[in-house]
């Protein structure tokens, strides 16, 4: 059996592939048409014009379905492993509700570009890094509540250091793009594809877009370390009839059957 068949390891992989599969034919497609520049655009730059934009949001609204699924199994693990600790559950609550916000603000980002709808596209950037970012946090800490008890402290340090990338690769993104929308570097900057070294803001701007894409692998670090821990989770779907007909009239005698949706563990 190959790694990516045990459990609902493929979950985590399947996301971060795709989502890298997403961001790389949008800026190959963009780059090929002259949309953008091939050093360090903005990732939201390289789906803002047809056609790049169109595949764009769709692989990334997949993406965050991936995302929806992962979170969710990775809440149910965690809620099955540490069944009546309570700090442990209110955690787990949290990370629940802080994956979905960032995955429904990544669906944002996929569908309003920020030449089209700017207002829209940053509130979906805001969800998507602010609530991950508060989401990796927050499993990380479950990590240290459930070492060395649960797994190792291994996986715990692993996760440390991708929220402290994270963490440093986000605050580079906000102080350098808040200096370089202040005004003094021009207006209409969310606009701009094309950027020159001789343009004020060239090097503001290039510190953003790096830290940008630096956070963006730091979350598909943290999604990777989910591997071996789905390797050890499988569910099973079941289909209970309470019939034998679809009609609203009495029931007919049954036996209580039950079929499976899905043949196998997964």
């Amino acid at each position: 059996m190959w790694w990516f068949q045990q459990g609902l390891s493929f979950l985590p992989s399947a996301l971060v592939i795709w989502t890298s599969a997403a961001f790389i034919f949008s800026y190959i497609t963009a780059v090929t048409l002259h949309h953008i520049d091939p050093a360090l655009p903005y990732i939201s730059d390289t789906g803002t014009l047809a056609p790049e934009k169109c595949l764009f949001g769709a692989m990334l609204n997949i993406a965050a379905v991936l995302c929806v699924a992962t979170i969710y199994v990775r809440y149910k693990q965690v809620h099955a492993l540490s069944p009546e600790e309570n700090v442990i559950i209110k955690l787990n609550k949290a990370g629940l509700v802080l994956g979905i916000l960032s995955c429904l603000g990544l669906a944002v980002v996929a569908n309003f570009q920020k030449t089209a709808l700017f207002a829209a596209h940053v509130s979906g950037a805001v969800l998507t890094f602010g609530m991950g970012s508060l989401y990796m946090f927050v499993q990380t800490i479950l990590s240290y509540q459930m070492q060395p008890k649960i797994h190792g402290k291994q996986v715990f340090w692993i996760r440390l250091l991708l929220v402290i990338w994270c963490g440093v690769s986000a605050f580079s993104m906000l102080t350098c793009s808040s200096i370089l929308h202040s005004g003094n570097f021009g207006t209409d900057l969310e606009q701009k594809l094309h950027w020159n070294p001789e343009d004020k803001g060239y090097v503001l701007h290039m510190i953003t877009t790096a830290a940008e894409w630096s956070m963006s692998f730091s979350f598909f670090g943290f999604f990777l370390t989910y591997i071996r821990d789905f390797q050890k989770i499988s569910l099973r779907v079941e289909a209970n009839l309470h019939g034998l007909t679809l009609y609203d009239t009495a029931p007919c005698p049954f036996n209580g059957e039950r079929t499976r949706l899905l043949s196998r563990d997964i």
